[in-house]
């Protein structure tokens, strides 16, 4: 095996951005459910607004101020935030409206890589998402975007959201492996230095319209990772 992988046996993989375009799925559900309700609102600005609150919500269980909460309840408040600051009451909005809204995340579309390279990995490796989404959501998402996944691992199994260190060591322990035979898979640097941190494999992919046309941030490796792909297909040759 190349690549710098010989001993691995899994990849994990990161989900938002990574396997899935959260960005214009999540715009193109805002712009069919929302628009009656905030008709100057532009649906991939409320998408950008929405996933802000991601980290800052999950924040509040990684130190303790609340107990774990699955991310499907993180987003729905997280929701009813960002109407809020747009200056719409949520209560003018139906629940079943909002509920509707919120279960666009569970309906997110793949990179156009990301099917035929997970299914060419899956042939070497376990494949399996290392993602905060809690386990319904990612079963949905997988289902609807027929991703490969040898298992379905949410948040709430480690119990733990990333970058805490249970994230990965709890995932990698239920796969019943050691940190060095599991590889990270990410578009994003921060999650690939967490998993580094407590012995796991790195492999780095970039997606460079995550965030829209603009986006500066995950463009290049910065760190000494184990491999850096174009794609899911590239990093399937590599390792080939």
């Amino acid at each position: 095996m190349g690549a710098r992988l010989e001993s691995v046996e899994a990849l994990v993989f990161d989900m938002f951005g990574t396997v899935v375009d959260w960005r214009e799925s999540v715009a193109a559900e805002v712009a069919t459910h929302l628009s009656e309700y905030l008709p100057t609102v532009d649906p991939r600005e409320f998408a950008d607004l929405w996933r802000a609150e991601y980290q800052p919500s999950m924040e509040q269980v990684r130190t303790g101020s609340r107990p774990f909460t699955r991310l499907n309840v993180l987003h729905r408040e997280n929701l009813e935030t960002v109407l809020g600051r747009l200056g719409t009451d949520p209560k003018s909005i139906p629940a079943r409206t909002l509920d509707e809204v919120n279960l666009s995340w569970h309906r997110l579309d793949p990179w156009p890589d990301a099917v035929s390279g997970l299914t060419r990995l899956k042939e070497q490796f376990i494949i399996a998402p290392l993602s905060n989404a809690n386990v319904r959501l990612a079963l949905d998402v997988a289902k609807r975007a027929h991703l490969p996944w040898d298992a379905i691992l949410g948040a709430e199994v480690a119990g733990a959201y990333k970058p805490e260190a249970a994230a990965y060591l709890r995932t990698v322990e239920i796969l019943g492996l050691e940190p060095p035979q599991v590889a990270m898979v990410a578009a994003h640097n921060s999650d690939l230095a967490a998993a580094q941190q407590v012995g796991l494999r790195t492999v780095f992919v970039p997606r460079l319209t995550e965030h829209g046309p603009a986006q500066t941030i995950d463009l290049s490796p910065d760190g000494d990772w184990d491999v850096v792909a174009e794609d899911f297909e590239d990093l399937a040759d590599q390792v080939a």
